[in-house]
């Protein structure tokens, strides 16, 4: 994880704490402003159960690139050749994989 990705972490989380430690002050701003009752009328109009239920679906099929191939063998990126273990070097040309 680099630098910028952990500052980035932490600015979240600085920031998290802040809004739940004056939740009612922001609960309040929200209704002041208007907020609360435009959040309703998104869910009145758009959030129905069958929206609900294809968001649902797209997150769980979001999978990270290379999770569907881990039950075919591994393989050498440079020369092809199949991968025996779990180690970090092919035995055939000695490429790092």
């Amino acid at each position: 994880m680099s630098l910028s990705t952990r500052k980035f972490i932490v600015l979240c989380r600085v920031g998290a704490i802040f809004l739940v430690a004056n939740i009612l002050l922001v609960a309040s701003w929200l209704e002041e402003k208007g907020g609360i009752d435009f959040a309703k009328h998104i869910k009145a109009e758009y959030l129905t159960g069958t929206a609900i239920t294809i968001i649902i679906v797209l997150v769980i099929l979001l999978v990270k690139p290379g999770k569907e191939r881990a039950g075919l063998p591994r393989r050498c990126p440079v020369c092809d050749h199949v991968l025996v273990g779990r180690g970090s070097y092919c035995g055939e040309c000695g490429s790092r994989v």
